[in-house]
């Protein structure tokens, strides 16, 4: 079972900015069946993010619970405020590999590493055990992603791999972009942890 942990208190000026001057606190958590609707809609907020449909981020949710992480931002006793999303599994024809399958960050949490921080947190749970890479799929033109994954690379002083996974016209008729395979690793756990902005 993925570990709720407490990160960090959050600045002064980002408490202030969205809770009226009370103190925020960052947790990272396992989600719920019930957060479907939540993910949806901050999925929803992060274009160019594909938008799944409400019952695939409901079964993430409730399946796959162990390979995902939700940031909120907690005041006090009250419920937390979504923030970040991160989907992965581990590949059946891949077992030694954690696939993320996507990164959502609400403009409110930008500039805090806090897609490297979730996807640390991800790494260092007990479902990710045994697992040795890394990989997800990018567009070439999503700067963001990959100086996202470039970083965790460095940071986990392993290798990134690219080439070609999901072509254009072959898989995807013309419709989408072609997506590349980026594979990290291989990773040694010592270094994997947890960043704080």
């Amino acid at each position: 079972m993925l570990e709720s942990e407490t990160v960090e208190k959050a600045t002064p000026s980002t408490a202030n900015d969205h809770h009226g001057g009370a103190a925020a606190t960052l947790r990272l958590r396992r989600p719920r069946a019930t957060d479907g609707p939540a993910v949806t809609a901050l999925i929803a907020a992060c274009p160019p993010l594909d938008r799944n449909s409400p019952y695939c981020n409901l079964l993430q949710c409730e399946h796959f619970g162990d390979h995902c992480v939700i940031a909120e931002e907690v005041i006090a006793e009250e419920a937390g405020r979504m923030i970040g999303w991160v989907s992965g599994y581990r590949p059946p024809s891949d077992p030694t590999a954690f696939f993320v399958w996507q990164v959502a960050v609400a403009p409110e949490g930008r500039g805090r590493q806090l897609a490297s921080r979730m996807i640390n947190h991800l790494m260092q749970q007990p479902a990710q055990q045994g697992v040795t890479h890394l990989i997800t799929t990018i567009t070439a033109d999503n700067e963001a992603s990959w100086g996202l994954f470039q970083r965790l690379a460095r940071t986990w002083s392993a290798t990134l791999e690219r080439r070609t996974m999901f072509d254009r016209e072959t898989h995807f008729a013309g419709a989408h972009a072609t997506e590349f395979l980026a594979r990290i690793g291989p990773i040694d756990h010592h270094n994997l942890t947890e960043q704080r902005g």
